[in-house]
């Protein structure tokens, strides 16, 4: 389990298996089992940590999917993870009846956009299963969060609020040395917002919990530099090193070698030693 006691020399880097047609990257190409499987195998060789396991896409204005549509997804891919590797597991899911079934399955922690306020169940699926939890702040829902998001002061406003979900998780049986804490880039966020946030890495540690940054090939990087979703995994590994750099414990991201070697040379660069 990571908490913030967990010491490493770099951040952990959770590789996305995207088990959807519409994801806003890589949709399609990993619904299949030969493409799943060479995909989690790909990832394993460059260096995962953890594999994050989704089955409904969350890009802005996506539509949700039935509960048995998401299980149809999710559940097969978790079960081909594990007939391969024991590596940590996140299922990435607002559901609770979704989540119960891929822990069962062999995942080994939640990660819920809603940051547990979508389903009223999930806090006692997370409960029972002792396992870490990822949170997550988003300013709306995908179906509307990116229609004009406003923040008076984008980084106090997502700390208050994750430390808010962490106290009321506390409160629902849920310690804080389980809870891993996302400011969710893109989620409800203008350019500007996300690079707040990743400018301010620190101040989302001093709520004492792991900090995951998912930027990956996320669409800030055409405003900010023009480039197309296939175009972003150079900048993608960029932004990693700096976010190693500023203290984050995880990054979640699409090309795992890219961002392993950019956590190498930035490692390189700072102590030779």
């Amino acid at each position: 389990m990571m908490t913030q006691q967990t010491v490493h020399s770099r951040p952990r880097i959770m590789g996305i298996l995207n088990v959807t047609p519409d994801s806003f990257s890589d949709g399609g190409r990993f619904t299949t089992d030969e493409a799943m499987e060479q995909q989690v195998r790909q990832m394993l060789a460059a260096g995962a940590d953890i594999i994050d396991v989704g089955g409904e896409s969350t890009r802005p204005f996506a539509e949700p999917v039935s509960e048995p549509e998401e299980l149809d997804r999710v559940i097969p891919a978790i079960e081909a993870i594990r007939r391969i590797s024991d590596i940590p597991v996140s299922v990435d899911t607002t559901k609770a009846g979704v989540a119960r079934a891929a822990l069962a399955a062999g995942a080994t922690m939640v990660n819920d956009i809603s940051a547990l306020r979508n389903d009223p169940a999930m806090v006692e699926v997370v409960r029972e299963y002792d396992g870490p939890v990822i949170i997550m702040h988003m300013q709306g829902t995908p179906g509307d969060m990116q229609v004009n998001p406003r923040y008076d002061d984008v980084v106090a406003e997502i700390r208050a609020f994750l430390g808010q979900r962490i106290e009321w998780l506390a409160a629902n049986g849920i310690a804080r040395e389980r809870v891993i804490i996302d400011p969710g880039i893109g989620f409800g966020k203008t350019l500007e917002h996300n690079l707040a946030i990743l400018r301010n890495i620190p101040a989302f540690r001093e709520l004492g919990c792991p900090v995951l940054i998912g930027h990956s090939r996320k669409s800030f990087l055409e405003k900010l530099l023009g480039l197309e979703v296939d175009e972003r995994d150079c900048a993608t590994a960029q932004i990693s090193a700096h976010c190693a750099g500023q203290g984050a414990d995880i990054l979640r991201v699409h090309d795992v070698a890219a961002t392993r070697n950019a956590l190498r040379l930035s490692s390189v660069l700072r102590d030779p030693c």
